[in-house]
């Protein structure tokens, strides 16, 4: 090993010793040989490697192992973790080397703390209770949670080995993450430590403020405690209640907490001290009784504040949380005192699982529940089946991708890339052509993992498809894609209608539901939809309908006999309608003036073909224009006026005008000498300002123009716009 001075070994060796001396009074040669394997390993690929500060990074390595199986009691398997956590990705050791020398559980956490690791935060804050879940479900053993928690304490502790960035992004995993995880752990002097941490860091004239003012000494605290507790304890005793009693000073973040929360200076904080009385023995039936007597004892002797008592017996918090807290003053101290009994107290450490246990649940395990059996697992005096019990039980049915930009999305285990387009939106999904996954292109049925990042890509020409359903496993996609295959059925079969109904009137036989039932009959079909979509689509042969529906009538002389070549000639002819115009060139074709937009005789128009086979005419600058172009623009057709037009058409257009006397005879006038018929009008006067709506009747778009310029010319008029 050429990167280590001889001194540096040295130190290294000693470090590396007083540790296993430390943990060899509980583990036996086979444990310590297996760790003494992986700590060659690490000394040997970080030859020489410092830290940012300069230290030794193997020495940092031996202090984590400490603080795993001295501070928290972790044993070999986690040891062993620690050595090798980074070293996959630091060095040229593969994971299969590690499976092989290892076994396969310390592969799973090598593997599990690199995905961790990789997870990209920009965009995802660690307060989300999907990050959090995303965490979880990246591992399959929950060493690498633990592993994880260590170093970031370590971290902690070391600020100075990293970088002001990466520490910036720690505190926050330190905050949101790692806090409430030993919380739920039980390890509640790490728990301390970190929140300490944390606030040392983002507020240290803060902390060391507080510090100052709950500053006393050990004898005044006990002595304080002690002259509080006594007339407790004699009137508990007295009453032959069974308890224990405990006491603390509350954490200097706590109390800083409470002062932000509550814009509060230190001195109005009122409980600085907490008390915990725990009644013994306490029958289930008995403890809301039995919490109130105790209350009742101890607000007799001190005066509470009936502002801070907190019934959670009566009504528990959501985590099964139950306690009766109320706060009372000794001397000048205020002193928040806890009543509850050991089942309760019992919750209030462990949690959610603890809650339902004593309420008899025994469905799915979740990440609380989990987690507390790690717990129960720690505090355990059966250490050396410590490692054995450890692996997860809890493994999520939901993976948790990344979008581009970093956003986190919660999907079932086995959702496709397809599936996470159509969660994204509807129109991705629909145009989802496939992905870039983690830097890879990937097709719409890829299934994705935890922590993948996923960019869809999309093509316009793409579109759903029958066969995609047998591609998505959520229900937003699939209930997406049913509906679209539903609307172009519709939209197909609003096509085939009009083309029957076209073809009908052409052949000249009227239309009865009785001849629709007799079609639906002979083709075997359950829906007049069903045979428009047919038609549409072609899978209906038009000339044998046609004969089909001759057969029907019995009538010689009312039928249609042409042959093949002229039916030929009128299908070809009936699907190219192309440019028409309206009037005497097309007599045949009804139509109708949209009464939307009530285009007059040489406005620019487009013509729609209605079910019926009528044609109704808009303006082309329509707002309803655009939505029939999106949904039918098979229905769609160019249509002009003919010169020789002469229709007279409603034309409705409004006038702002200032209130001014004469104003309304002056717009008469001009309509008048244009020769304008005023067909209705309606006035209405605000704020010194007429509004005029005046429906008109014209005869061609020029006129109509000619008038609104005049208009607009007029002293006082404000605004002169069409309304329809």
């Amino acid at each position: 090993m050429a990167g280590y001075t001889k001194r540096e070994l040295s130190i290294i060796d000693t470090a590396y010793r007083i540790f296993i001396r430390s943990v060899s009074k509980v583990m036996d040669a086979e444990q310590i040989g297996y760790i003494d394997k992986a700590y060659d390993l690490a000394l040997s690929k970080y030859d020489g490697r410092k830290t940012l500060s300069g230290g030794l990074y193997v020495l940092s390595l031996i202090e984590m192992a400490d603080i795993a199986a001295n501070e928290i009691g972790l044993r070999s398997k986690t040891v062993v973790g620690i050595f090798l956590h980074r070293i996959t990705a630091e060095s040229d050791v593969s994971l299969d080397y590690i499976r092989e020398h290892f076994g396969e559980r310390i592969a799973l956490i090598v593997d599990g703390y690199d995905k961790i690791s990789n997870i990209q935060t920009n965009n995802v804050s660690f307060q989300s209770e999907q990050f959090r879940k995303l965490y979880l479900s990246l591992i399959d053993d929950i060493r690498v949670v633990l592993i994880k928690i260590i170093h970031r304490l370590y971290d902690m502790r070391h600020k100075n080995d990293v970088d002001a960035k990466s520490f910036k992004r720690y505190l926050k995993e330190v905050k949101y993450l790692c806090i409430p995880i030993v919380h739920r752990l039980g390890l509640y002097e790490l728990k301390k430590e970190l929140e300490e941490k944390v606030m040392i860091y983002e507020y240290p004239d803060e902390f060391e403020d507080i510090k100052r003012k709950i500053r006393v000494s050990s004898t005044e605290q006990e002595k304080l405690m002690e002259g509080f507790l006594e007339p407790i304890r004699n009137a508990l005793d007295n009453e032959h209640i069974d308890y224990h009693v405990k006491w603390r000073t509350k954490s200097i973040p706590s109390i800083y907490e409470k002062m932000r929360t509550n814009n509060l200076p230190f001195e109005q904080i009122f409980d600085i001290f907490a008390v915990r009385i725990i009644i013994k023995n306490s029958k289930r039936s008995e403890e809301k009784s039995d919490c109130w007597r105790v209350y009742s004892i101890v607000t007799n002797i001190y005066q509470p504040n009936p502002k801070r008592l907190r019934d959670w017996i009566t009504t528990p918090k959501v985590s099964g949380y139950e306690s009766l807290h109320t706060t009372v003053q000794a001397n000048k101290n205020w002193i928040e005192v806890q009543i509850r009994t050991e089942r309760m107290d019992e919750i209030a450490e462990k949690g959610s699982a603890a809650h339902w246990q004593y309420k008899g649940r025994n469905n799915k395990q979740t990440t609380d529940d989990w987690l507390n059996q790690v717990r129960d697992i720690l505090e355990s005096p059966e250490y050396g089946k410590l490692d054995d019990r450890l692996s997860s039980s809890c493994k999520s049915d939901k993976i948790y991708v990344f979008t581009p930009s970093g956003d986190l999305k919660q999907l079932p285990v086995g959702a496709t890339v397809l599936d996470f387009a159509f969660d994204i939106h509807t129109q991705v999904g629909s145009h989802c052509s496939g992905a870039n996954v983690n830097g890879k292109l990937q097709p719409i049925r890829y299934v994705l993992n935890s922590g993948d990042r996923v960019e869809i890509l999309t093509n316009k020409k793409q579109s759903p498809k029958s066969d995609w359903l047998s591609v998505v496993t959520t229900e937003k996609a699939r209930s997406r894609i049913k509906r679209y295959l539903k609307d172009m059925e519709m939209k197909e079969a609003e096509i085939g209608s009009a083309l029957f109904y076209r073809r009908l009137k052409n052949w000249k036989i009227p239309y009865t539901d009785k001849l629709l039932a007799a079609i639906l009959k002979e083709y075997d079909l359950s829906s007049g939809i069903e045979f428009y979509h047919q038609i549409a689509t072609e899978e209906i042969d038009v000339i044998r309908l046609k004969e089909f529906i001759l057969s029907l009538n019995e009538d010689k002389e009312n039928r249609i006999e042409r042959n093949d070549t002229d039916i030929v000639k009128e299908k070809a002819s009936e699907e190219s309608i192309g440019e028409v115009s309206i009037g005497n060139n097309l007599s045949d074709l009804a139509f109708k003036i949209a009464k939307c937009c009530n285009p007059v005789p040489g406005e620019d128009v487009i013509g729609f073909i209605s079910i019926n086979g009528g044609v109704t005419l808009h303006r082309r600058d329509c707002n309803n224009v655009i939505a029939l172009k999106k949904n039918f623009p098979y229905r769609i057709i160019d249509v002009k006026w003919n010169n020789d037009n002469s229709e007279y058409l409603e034309v409705t257009i409004s006038i702002v005008a200032n209130n001014e006397l004469g104003l309304l005879g002056t717009v008469s006038n001009v309509i008048r000498d244009l020769r304008i018929n005023i067909l209705n009008a309606n006035f209405d006067t605000k704020e010194n300002r007429s509004v005029a709506k005046l429906v008109l009747q014209v005869n061609n778009t020029n006129l109509l123009e000619q008038l609104l310029r005049k208009l607009r010319t007029v002293k006082g008029v404000l605004e002169v716009r069409r309304i329809s």
